[in-house]
């Protein structure tokens, strides 16, 4: 039978059999209008293109009526003639398909495929460590002597349930997960950790795109969700507690809530086989709006490259987020409400999909995964009330599937239930998959259900987080000082400036250099200040304190640009110290008098600003006159 086509550039015929496939059909069209792809056009039954006829393996030509002499009607694809899809000028439909989908995907700005990320110095550690959990000999079992193993006294692997259930450890390390994969006869080969992917495999080419055409080779699997059983990080802890006193202040000041950023490194946990801790050491306050009821943050984050490159040379990393969701109950007390709980939520669906984004953009380098990374090692740290109505912080993180759902932009916050997350159903924009989860009905039994709504719960993990009994203090080793104000707290007694710079340095000797230097948000200060900063004379510096290097301080304390910011802190003290004479004498002008209309000016030598003479410090930059 003979079917003929009808363009914009001409008809053509196509000889076919009535019982071929829509697909050959496409195929013998595209030969005869010289088509690169069957992508590039569309096939309707009618004029007024309302019928289409799709590329389709199962089924024919009659299934579609189509008739010995039929006219059909193609259409090509935004538009595009034969000579502009021929020569190449414009892209395929499936190019277009796939950018308009990665467009609809979250893209972190950290999180680069293409270079993996290398794996941590723990991991490698922990690689090289057998793991198994040494038992002494029980005097009731064992009859053998004391060199001798049996049954009761052998050592057992890091992942063993008894074990666990025995320490009360709820999720076992994610290396001796590991352990449980690799400890076959084929020593794991056929056990690759996959990360879950939740869109359409691009550059299938048995059928048209989406909305119009998908097969089983490029279709997402359906996803069960499962709690996690193992985690990435077994614990958090400060070194101190003043690390998390000095960001509930702010909280305390205004009463507004609070997000920061978690600093520090990771080691091995010791209390759990094959674990590791993350350990914090400062807490990176990025620009924020906030108020009582929620927090916005500014991203992309302000200064993050210089706040990444100087932890770098520190031997920090950011291994984590930390918020407060802080109601006061009795303010004379100190209580506070006990808000989160199992009868209302431990995180809402919007703070899991921010958990998820940020564990995104940090993967968690893997060996045994073929994109070079699985998971992440991204705590998430909430401070809120506990049961007895005091301060408490609670850990977590999210579950590799919850990841991926947010990854690939499924998932989505309820609007009056913040226990309870809803995933995307289909659109043509954007394929999604089915989700479920399983629950235990009135009578006991396990039913499985569409996750619209879902629990919150099926995708937490928990990760404790405490204080040592002995506090360190890698930055701020005199704790008896006052610490330098924290960056992007707007308001009073909390600003960063050189009249804070100056009352910070007066109370350090010239011996106590390095003490002086050894806090992480001077360092930020001094590498970002706009009058004079210090980002690129700061390596050696940023050195010595890493290595509590007392001559390699002094020597960068001999360096020009420093000599100049301590020449400015002198001329400070010259000038405060007249002022703060002149204020306590009877009959003194106050502050904030206003000056007097014919007071003359004078000329920053720094920033060329014309100040008040009534001013002793510039207006616009903040140095002395």
């Amino acid at each position: 039978m003979i079917i003929r086509v009808q363009s914009a550039i001409g008809s053509r015929r196509v000889e076919c059999e009535a019982d071929e496939s829509t697909s050959q059909l496409m195929s013998k069209v595209q030969n005869a209008f010289n088509l690169q792809s069957i992508f590039d056009f569309y096939i309707y039954k009618d004029r007024n293109k309302k019928v289409l006829i799709p590329s389709l393996e199962r089924k024919t030509i009659n299934d579609f009526g189509l008739k010995h002499g039929d006219l059909v009607f193609l259409d090509f694809k935004h538009g595009e003639t034969n000579s502009e899809t021929t020569n190449g000028n414009s892209k395929s439909a499936a190019d277009k398909s796939a950018s308009f989908k990665k467009s609809m995907i979250i893209q972190p700005e950290l999180l680069t495929k293409l270079t993996p990320p290398t794996e941590d110095e723990i991991d490698v550690l922990l690689w090289k460590e057998k793991g198994l959990i040494e038992r002494p000999k029980n005097q009731l079992s064992c009859n053998h002597g004391s060199n001798m193993k049996c049954v009761y006294c052998s050592p057992i692997e890091p992942y063993n349930e008894e074990y666990l259930k025995e320490h009360n450890i709820k999720h076992m390390s994610f290396h001796s997960y590991l352990r449980k994969l690799t400890d076959g006869v084929d020593r794991g080969k056929f056990a690759p950790l996959e990360n879950i992917s939740c869109t359409i495999k691009p550059g299938c080419k048995e059928h048209l795109p989406w909305p119009n055409g998908i097969c089983t080779k490029c279709q997402p699997n359906a996803i069960t969700l499962n709690r996690q059983v193992y985690r990435h990080v077994d614990n958090v802890e400060f070194e101190n507690a003043s690390i998390v006193e000095r960001f509930l202040n702010y909280w305390r000041t205004t009463g507004n809530q609070r997000i920061g950023m978690l600093y520090g490194y990771y080691q091995q946990h010791r209390d759990i086989p094959l674990g590791i801790k993350a350990k914090v050491v400062a807490i990176y306050e990025p620009s924020q709006e906030s108020t009582r009821d929620f927090v916005k943050l500014e991203l992309p984050e302000k200064n993050l490259a210089s706040v990444e490159r100087i932890a770098s040379k520190l031997g920090l990393r950011r291994v984590g987020w930390i918020f407060t969701d802080l109601v006061p109950e009795d303010i004379k007390a100190g209580t506070v409400k006990y808000t989160r709980n199992a009868d209302t939520y431990f995180l809402s669906a919007q703070e899991c999909i921010m958990a998820a984004y940020f564990q995104t953009i940090y993967p968690n380098a893997c060996r045994l995964s073929s994109d070079g990374y699985f998971g992440s090692k991204f705590v998430t740290i909430c401070i809120t009330g506990d049961k007895n109505n005091q301060v408490h912080m609670e850990g977590y993180q999210v579950s590799n599937q919850c990841m991926a759902l947010v990854r690939d932009n499924c998932f989505l916050p309820t609007k009056d239930a913040p226990e309870l997350g809803y995933v995307r159903e289909t659109s043509k924009e954007l394929y999604v998959p089915d989700v479920f989860f399983k629950e235990k009905d009135s009578f006991g039994n396990e039913i499985t259900k569409l996750a619209r709504p879902l629990p919150i719960e099926y995708l937490l993990v928990d990760v404790p987080v405490s204080a040592p009994v002995e506090p360190k203090y890698t930055f701020n080793p005199l704790p008896q000082k006052n610490p330098f104000p924290i960056e992007n707290r707007l308001i009073e007694g909390h600003l960063q400036d050189f009249n804070a710079l100056t009352t910070y340095f007066n109370q350090f000797t010239k011996q106590q250099f390095l003490e002086a230097m050894s806090d992480f948000h001077l360092l930020l200060y001094l590498s970002t200040m706009e009058t004079l900063p210090l980002h690129e004379d700061i390596g050696p510096l940023l050195k010595a304190v890493k290595n509590r290097d007392h001559k390699l301080a002094a020597e960068w304390a001999k360096s020009e640009k420093w000599a100049t910011v301590e020449q400015l802190i002198l001329a400070q003290n010259s000038v405060s110290a007249p002022q703060a004479s002149s204020s306590n004498s009877v009959g003194s002008t106050p502050m904030s008098a206003p000056p007097s209309r014919g007071a003359s000016n004078w000329s920053c030598k720094y920033c060329t600003f014309e100040n008040l003479d009534s001013s002793a410090n510039c207006e616009m930059c903040g140095l002395p006159k």
